[in-house]
């Protein structure tokens, strides 16, 4: 009897074991839906022509207001692992396409919310998960016949294409002043005739505090933030030849440190005279050049 009912309290102790240990995955996985939902409601509300803005304070004070869905999620502290994968979501749409960061997040966290029902109901993962794969593969099917073609060349179809973009945006009140700014902007960087994609690395942004919205210019060059070197120089040169150099414009020095001691105003003219001779020189090769612009990496004299 004694070995019997041993056996069989070692029994149950193994049952309970093996009961709580098959419910760990369950428990895991209605946990992380429950995070990725809490990460897409946050941002589903700012979703649409008719979505809100967020407000978002950092720790140091900065304020930002938007409703750019990788920029709301960006901002969050996330730590939940399976929430960080949908900000990491977000910004992977925002690499490939440059929008639909919020649609994918609510998308993904709709699915999932949909995915906890049939759990519920005893449906296996990974039947749900082929379910959703055949959807996604039947969607693509029918978004690939709603697709309207646009030609790059049709300038009208673009701004159409930008204006609509912008309507969801803060500015969207600008949407007719921005949207051929933007369409000029990637024409200038592609060939319309090859291109399939563009580098938006190729297009520089500069804001300047204290302008209007309706100040904003698109300019076919470079912009340089930085001063000029002396006050009164030109602020626009057209049909540059520019000369970029990595030395300073000075006297050179040797490596070793040592100290040069002049005993009369003769031998210090002496040395002032050939150190203008040198940065001379230096000018004078540059201007033979033909440069009329010259970016300089290091300092001047």
């Amino acid at each position: 009897m004694t070995p019997f009912g041993s056996a069989g309290a070692g029994g149950d102790g193994v049952s309970r074991s093996q009961y709580k240990d098959k419910d760990k995955p369950t428990q895991i996985r209605y946990s992380n839906i429950q995070a990725t939902k809490a990460v897409s409601d946050a941002v589903r509300t700012s979703l649409g022509p008719r979505g809100m803005d967020k407000m978002i304070q950092a720790a140091n004070g900065d304020v930002t207001i938007t409703n750019d869905g990788a920029t709301i999620l960006k901002q969050m502290q996330v730590l939940h692992p399976a929430a960080k994968m949908l900000v990491e979501l977000s910004k992977a749409q925002d690499i490939e396409a440059g929008d639909g960061t919020t649609s994918v997040v609510v998308l993904a966290g709709s699915l999932l919310d949909a995915s906890a029902s049939l759990l519920s109901r005893g449906i296996h993962p990974t039947a749900i998960s082929e379910g959703i794969q055949r959807a996604a593969t039947k969607s693509t099917e029918i978004l690939e016949s709603m697709v309207t073609p646009l030609d790059l060349s049709d300038r009208e179809s673009l701004l159409k294409s930008a204006s609509t973009a912008l309507n969801s945006k803060v500015v969207s009140q600008y949407s007719s002043i921005l949207s051929p700014i933007a369409v000029d902007a990637v024409m200038k960087v592609i060939d319309p005739v090859t291109a399939t994609n563009v580098d938006l690395n190729d297009i520089k942004i500069v804001k300047k505090l204290g302008g209007t919205v309706e100040d904003t210019e698109l300019i076919e060059g470079l912009v340089f933030t930085s001063r000029t070197s002396g006050a009164g120089g030109p602020t626009k040169v057209e049909k540059a030849k520019i000369g970029l150099i990595q030395f300073c414009i000075s006297p050179p020095k040797t490596d070793m440190d040592n100290q040069v001691i002049v005993s009369d105003y003769t031998q210090m003219d002496r040395v002032l005279r050939e150190e203008r001779a040198y940065i001379l020189d230096i000018v004078k090769k540059i201007k033979k050049a033909g440069c009329n612009v010259l970016l300089i990496q290091k300092s001047i004299l």
